[in-house]
């Protein structure tokens, strides 16, 4: 006898329009009816551990900019944390509660530590702007765009990459197409236009990990 695997626990560690796009994408798109949104942490800008000098907080953005993603939960009864991930409280939470199978970062002002990014069997990723010149990127870090706009860059890709205790040197697990923008774009500007696509590409690398754990689950009931 055939079972159906449960939809897979999925966790969301984003902010801004790249969490808002991502988090969009998985409770409205194709893939919602295969997937369970377990929990989502984001953002507090009013706090010092998220670095907002160093981040986009940095730059001019309306207050809804900040909370659209927490909204956004709210409306579909996600669990919501805005706290520091790295503590006692948070550690309960996520290896208690949301238990997710796969975890995705979307623009998230803290590091992750290997207690959090261990626990998912299909992994924790990241999605990460750079330009294609190899992996780990010379991008890394919290504000790649600032970086691509200095070096005069014409275009962009989203890099979906394991996490792991570097700064953005997890392993590579795919690059998007590339996308252009013109000279006068902002740091604001690259993250809207780029962030529908983000959001798609996860998507579309997401199916292809629910179709390996398809055929593992359904090996493994053979």
């Amino acid at each position: 006898m055939t079972t159906i695997p449960s939809p897979v626990r999925v966790a969301v560690f984003g902010s801004f329009y790249r969490g808002f796009h991502v988090l969009s994408e998985l409770l409205k798109g194709p893939l919602a009816g295969r997937l369970r949104i377990v929990g989502l942490a984001t953002d507090d800008v009013s706090s010092n551990f998220v670095s907002r000098d160093r981040r986009v907080w940095s730059y001019p953005h309306q207050y809804e900019e900040e909370t659209m993603v927490e909204n956004l939960a709210a409306e579909h009864g996600i669990s919501t944390f805005k706290g520091r991930v790295k503590t006692a409280e948070f550690y309960q939470l996520y290896e208690q509660e949301w238990r997710p199978d796969i975890c995705i970062s979307a623009t998230f002002g803290q590091r992750i530590d290997a207690r959090i990014f261990s626990l998912p069997q299909m992994g924790f990723y990241n999605l990460h702007p750079c330009i294609d010149d190899g992996w780990p990127s010379r991008y890394a870090g919290p504000n790649p765009f600032q970086g691509l706009l200095e070096d005069r860059s014409d275009h962009l890709v989203i890099v979906m990459h394991e996490i792991d205790d570097g700064f953005d040197t997890g392993k590579l697990v795919a690059m998007s197409e590339k996308i252009f923008f013109p000279p006068h774009a902002s740091v604001i500007d690259l993250h809207k236009s780029s962030s529908p696509l983000a959001a798609k590409f996860f998507a579309q690398e997401l199916d292809k990990l629910l179709a390996a754990r398809a055929i593992s689950h359904a090996a493994a009931s053979a």
